[in-house]
């Protein structure tokens, strides 16, 4: 009987490039700054992470193009408001897309077993991915300067 490792980690996975406005994404700070599981491969959390930016940058393109149209070029050149930080909105960027990619893991490699304890941890992932989704939600709410819920009369 014989043993073959693979090596799972993101290694020397390169950034991922974005549009210019938005910046750049690291795996390996994706990883360290949500504690992934060795189990992620490297392929598996970059292509994770370039869903994850499609998706962040297609809810915040009306946002961009206002920022782009009011001589802003990049995010690290939009104004912050004196409560926020330095760094504000890429910060919050780089959470939105962290969240959606670790919370698309969650829900695309849930343990596979047929007993109740595999079914608990697979439910237990789902609940877990619905807090990440929640997560990146917010940190787009808080770029465009919207609350985090919205109510409406049915």
């Amino acid at each position: 009987m014989s043993l073959v490792a693979a090596d799972n980690t993101a290694g020397t996975a390169s950034p991922i490039d974005n549009n210019g406005f938005w910046p750049s994404i690291d795996p390996a700070d994706v990883r360290a700054t949500e504690r992934l599981s060795e189990a992620v491969t490297g392929a598996r959390l970059v292509a994770a992470l370039t869903a994850a930016i499609a998706d962040t940058n297609r809810q915040l393109a009306d946002w961009q193009a206002d920022q782009v149209a009011a001589g802003h070029a990049t995010i690290d050149s939009v104004p912050v408001a004196p409560w926020q930080t330095t760094g504000h909105h890429t910060t919050l960027y780089r959470r939105a897309v962290a969240a959606a990619a670790h919370a698309d893991l969650l829900e695309r490699y849930r343990e596979i077993s047929a007993t109740q304890a595999g079914d608990d941890m697979g439910q237990a992932k789902t609940d877990a991915a619905d807090d990440y989704r929640r997560a990146a939600r917010w940190a787009i709410a808080e770029i465009t300067d919207r609350t985090h819920s919205t109510v409406e009369l049915i």
